[in-house]
């Protein structure tokens, strides 16, 4: 032939019906499996074309013409594409292709664990292949038909067939799939000897089903017995491993990924606890979880450094890892093919840390990484609307006035951020001192009571102190009493009082506040809501819950506890010293003004 233009010519024809499509598919299929790489062109067009007709043809019926008779399967390539397409089709594929064993050890790690397995089956693959697939996992998982079984069940206890009774043989099933035999044993293999005697008499009822579970048991004893020394030469399940076994399991093995970031090959003896894994998946349920760094390098295919992997499963891979990849691209093309890298454990001179992989730590950093961004803004909108750079017209000096404003009001919000954080995960402690927390409660108390006036509203201090020092420093101590008296003074409705009482038991100083209506009927008066209505005072941007939450870590922070009682919110702060005075006069005025004692 000198011109071979069979897979042009098949590319000609137009599939118009169910019929002729199968027709293409199989045309295609034979042609493009016994053709070489050689003609990129045309095999880019049988692609394309194949795409197409898989489209329109149930994955059955391409397997079904895959496993067909005198389908050829000799290019790599071809096999590759087939075995990435639905099961059915990559195991009829994985079955009926003819590769040299140089072929099979290049496109093994590339294939899917499901076809694996089933290529794991066949008997006729070259001895380096099964091999590899060992090394990969991959065993046979057929009981191997054989010879008879050394000490399974004696030969007088085995029942003797009746010599006139003629079995009653079924018809026979045909099955969907040709089946696979498994490999033959070795020589000194043990194995179960069903015998012609014991297959009669499992016909006959429940005795010949249990006389089976029983001689299956006596085998399963016998292997156990038989079974050699064990060794890391080659990959098993860590099941019911003794402890020593499971401390000997390498701490560094090298692996490779395919490009959706899934383990394809890994070094013996995790090969098979590992393969299979994808190291980028983001559901909660997978069995590896990398940090954010990570995630984002291999999803941008860029090379990972010092990374942080969590994995679950055998004792011998679940936990902590660290992970250095590098991408890997195809010398043809340049098709990003997945990853190569090293997985190990953590060294003991770099211990992880809790906090650094917490969601506080992630918050910080973006905390971080939107502060500077706003604080530029703030710094230009200034030197506009203060004309450092030249005159500016007025009209663009109240703009520039209103966005410094609004940034003010943004870093405010991320520093109250960062300080719930920090708070909540120990990173920051209050300092200590001695402070009147009763002179702070009332002074606030006055403020708010003025700016609540107008709106028919109040905040009143029905009983008081005339000492009460705490164990805080007073600006840490105002800004506590603020963020909480500020927060109910906001969501006060108008013409609703709030009464305030101040305390000392136990070494402990108390403050009682009404809730208003609006934070009395919230189930969690510490959710973060944001009220879109305009308030009167304004404790922070991220509204009521927010500031109650922050609160709350204060007090913490500071041995206390900010808690809800009903419709009373409750502050309790250590005291720094015993109370010098006993209780006051509480005849307070509506404004919570302390009455003149001269």
């Amino acid at each position: 032939m000198q011109i071979d233009d069979r897979l042009a010519t098949v590319l000609r024809m137009q599939a118009a019906s169910e019929r002729a499509a199968q027709t293409q598919f199989r045309q295609l299929l034979d042609l493009a499996g016994s053709t070489n790489e050689s003609d990129d062109f045309m095999l880019d067009a049988a692609y394309e074309r194949l795409s197409a007709l898989s489209a329109a043809l149930p994955p059955e019926t391409r397997a079904a013409i895959v496993r067909e008779p005198g389908v050829r399967l000799r290019n790599p390539g071809f096999v590759a594409y087939l075995t990435s397409q639905e099961l059915p089709v990559a195991a009829a594929a994985a079955i009926s292709a003819r590769l040299s064993e140089s072929q099979w050890e290049a496109l093994v790690p590339a294939l899917p664990v499901e076809v694996r397995a089933l290529l794991g089956l066949r008997r006729d693959l070259p001895a380096g292949t099964r091999a590899l697939l060992a090394r990969l996992g991959v065993a046979g998982l057929g009981l191997p038909p054989g010879a008879q079984a050394q000490g399974a069940i004696p030969a007088e206890a085995r029942p003797a067939a009746p010599p006139a009774a003629e079995p009653v043989v079924p018809p026979p099933v045909q099955p969907a799939a040709a089946p696979v035999s498994a490999p033959l044993p070795a020589a000194n293999e043990n194995v179960l000897d069903l015998d012609p005697a014991l297959a009669l008499a499992a016909g006959n009822g429940n005795n010949g089903i249990g006389e089976i579970v029983r001689r299956i048991e006596a085998f399963r004893r016998t292997r156990e017995q038989a079974r050699p020394a064990p060794t890391h030469d080659a990959p098993h399940l860590p099941l019911d491993l003794p402890a020593t076994e499971h401390a000997s399991a390498p701490a560094v093995f090298d692996f490779t990924t395919d490009a959706e970031g899934r383990i394809n090959w890994a070094e013996a003896p995790l090969a098979p606890m590992t393969v299979g894994i994808a190291l980028a998946d983001p559901q909660p349920d997978a069995p590896a979880h990398s940090d954010a760094a990570t995630v984002v390098a291999m999803r941008r295919r860029q090379p990972v450094r010092r990374g942080r992997v969590e994995l679950e499963g055998a004792p011998a891979i679940a936990g902590e890892w660290r992970i250095d990849a590098a991408p890997v691209f195809t010398a043809p093309g340049g098709r990003f093919a997945g990853y190569r890298g090293r997985l190990r454990r953590p060294a003991a001179a770099e211990p992880v840390s809790a906090a650094s992989d917490s969601s506080a730590d992630r918050m910080r950093q973006v905390i971080h990484e939107l502060r500077t961004p706003v604080n530029a803004i703030q710094g230009f909108a200034e030197i506009i609307q203060q004309q450092l750079f030249g005159p500016t017209p007025n009209e663009y000096r109240a703009l520039a006035a209103a966005i410094a404003g609004d940034a003010a009001r943004m870093l405010a919000g991320f520093e109250e951020l960062d300080r719930l954080v920090k708070l909540e995960t120990g990173a920051l402690e209050l300092d200590r001192g001695s402070t009147d927390l009763a002179a702070i409660v009332a002074g606030t108390a006055r403020q708010l009571d003025a700016v609540l006036r107008p709106r028919s509203a109040g905040m009143r201090l029905v009983a008081g102190l005339q000492d009460c020092p705490v164990a805080l420093t007073r600006p840490d101590a105002e800004a506590l009493v603020w963020r909480i008296l500020a927060t109910l003074a906001g969501s006060a409705s108008p013409g609703e009082a709030m009464q305030i009482a101040v305390s000392a038991d136990k070494g402990h100083a108390a403050i009682e506040i009404d809730l208003p209506i609006s934070l009395a009927d919230r189930a969690d008066i510490f959710e973060g809501i944001v009220s879109g209505a305009p308030q009167a005072v304004s404790a922070g941007m991220f509204g009521a819950g927010f500031a109650l939450r922050l609160a709350r870590a204060e007090a913490h922070a500071a041995g206390g506890e900010l808690a809800r009682a009903d419709d009373l919110l409750l502050l309790s702060l250590p005291l720094s010293g015993q109370i010098a005075g006993g209780k006051a006069d509480s005849g307070m005025d509506t404004r919570g003004q302390m009455p003149d004692t001269a």
